[in-house]
């Protein structure tokens, strides 16, 4: 009997030993030891901003003028309706051969991550030229990467993770760009004349954030509005003119923030919401209010936020941060002709969907999303989550599928996601489970983290140092 028992712990000893390790391997944390990056400590100065004078938008050239209209548009970040999803009905490649997609051209561009937007066969992006010590907005043919034109100003900026980080407005009418120190300036897109510049870290008395300005403008008809910080928390700008139109007091101080603002209708009243370091808040956007605060809360307050509000349709409103921050879910209400909200939940960034860099997506009744690199086990993975219960995934990309702080939009019905090193990646928006259709690795890439621009089946795309367009069409 003592022989059997012998036998028998010398057959179970390996086994609960391998069933040990793969526990061990299935709950181990291998980020629990990381520590939050904070700006200023990676040997780079919070900001490079120095409030010199600068004549916005002084010098213009011009390289062409022959260019080939084309019909659609990816016209500001995030795109035409503001939630990352193209409305085309151009079929796109799901899968890659061996050779990838075409490439139809490429740039090198100063370092920065400044996505593109798209206006009808023009692309716009803000560039640096650090030779020239020159905040530069430069125009390309679409289909041939011809460049067409580049206005820019002088002003000397040094390098912190990047310079130029902002994706312009464009309408039928201009071009709305924000540079890097907070320097506005709004075009005439027929000519790319001049109109008028603003800078807003002077006239506002506004902080630049850490890493540079990161909001990206918006155009709403005749309008310009941006976030200021300082003085004034939003303000709109006639286009025609550069006359302030309107301003939001600023009685809190909250400061800007890399987030941008976010157009949202509810309870019959449109509003702008914006996620500044200090709070969240909603501005009415139009009629005889327009620029009154609605609503607010200092409950979301973090000192670095780059993704946007998503706004759902219900009046809930998803928030998100990085280093630490989490999320935070927000109810909004009207009640007797008077904003509220509340606060639903707030999640740690290992307990429900968060993100550091890009904005999450709201696609049929889902949320898509890249998990940060503080969420634990599942950090870096792509997870689709029910509005309802966001702190339990539908289904995660799993640990062998981890994209980093790249972008990812939707279309065709196809998620397009980048990752850090420039491996593009197409997935089906499942409501069941992680379904990869194809990958490719377009290039070397390092911090490809720009938004991406999609319009008549071109892709817009970028490292630090490179622009690509590539052919996406079937």
């Amino acid at each position: 009997m003592a022989t059997g028992n012998k036998n028998t712990l010398f057959l179970l000893g390996p086994l609960l030993g391998a069933i040990g390790l793969l526990a061990w391997w299935l709950t181990h944390d291998p980020s629990r030891h990381f520590e939050p990056s904070i700006p200023g400590m990676d040997n780079r100065p919070d900001s490079s901003i120095v409030l010199e004078a600068v004549t916005i938008g002084e010098h213009f050239q011009r390289f062409s003028t022959d260019f080939t209209p084309l019909p659609e548009s990816w016209p500001r970040f995030r795109g035409a309706d503001f939630d990352n999803i193209s409305k085309s009905d151009i079929p796109l490649l799901d899968q890659f051969d061996a050779s990838g997609p075409k490439v139809v051209w490429e740039k090198e561009l100063g370092e920065g991550h400044a996505g593109a937007a798209i206006y009808q066969g023009a692309v716009y992006v803000l560039d640096y030229d650090e030779e020239a010590r020159a905040d530069v907005l430069r125009c390309f043919e679409l289909t041939t990467g011809k460049e067409l034109w580049r206005r820019w100003h002088n002003i000397n900026l040094k390098r912190n993770h990047g310079i130029s980080r902002t994706i312009p407005a464009v309408n039928e009418k201009y071009i709305l760009a924000i540079g890097p120190a907070g320097h506005a300036m709004c075009l005439d897109r027929a000519s790319g004349d001049l109109l008028w510049g603003l800078d807003i870290a002077r006239e506002y008395g506004a902080e630049i954030p850490f890493w540079y300005t990161g909001q990206c403008p918006l155009l709403q008809g005749e309008e310009a509005i941006l976030a200021a910080g300082g003085k004034a928390l939003l303000i709109g700008v006639d286009c025609a003119t550069g006359q302030v139109l309107w301003e939001t007091p600023n009685e809190k101080g909250w400061k800007m923030s890399h987030s941008s603002v976010m157009p949202f209708e509810f309870a019959g009243a449109k509003m702008y919401v914006y996620s500044a370091v200090g709070g969240v808040a909603g501005i009415a956007a139009d009629g005889p209010q327009k620029g009154k605060l609605l609503w607010e809360t200092n409950k979301w307050n973090h000192s670095v936020v780059a993704p946007s509000p998503v706004c759902l349709p219900d009046g809930r409103i998803f928030l998100s941060a990085g280093y630490g921050a989490g999320s935070m879910y927000l109810q909004l209400r009207k009640n007797g002709g008077v904003f509220q909200v509340d606060i639903l939940a707030e999640y740690a960034p290992k307990d429900g969907l968060s993100s550091e860099q890009q904005t999450p997506i709201y696609h049929d009744g889902y949320l898509y999303g890249i998990l940060p690199k503080d969420a634990g086990a599942q950090r870096n993975e792509l997870v689709c989550v029910h509005p309802d219960n966001i702190q339990q995934a539908v289904w995660s990309s799993g640990k062998s599928h981890r994209f980093g702080l790249g972008p990812y939009l939707l279309a065709d019905n196809k998620l397009y996601i980048l990752d850090d090193h420039a491996v593009l990646t197409i997935v089906k928006p499942s409501k069941t489970q992680y379904e990869q259709l194809g990958q490719v690795q377009l290039f070397e890439g390092f911090d490809a983290w720009a938004p991406f621009a999609l319009a008549d089946g071109y892709m817009i795309l970028r490292d630090s140092k490179r622009m690509m367009c590539i052919d996406l069409r079937k």
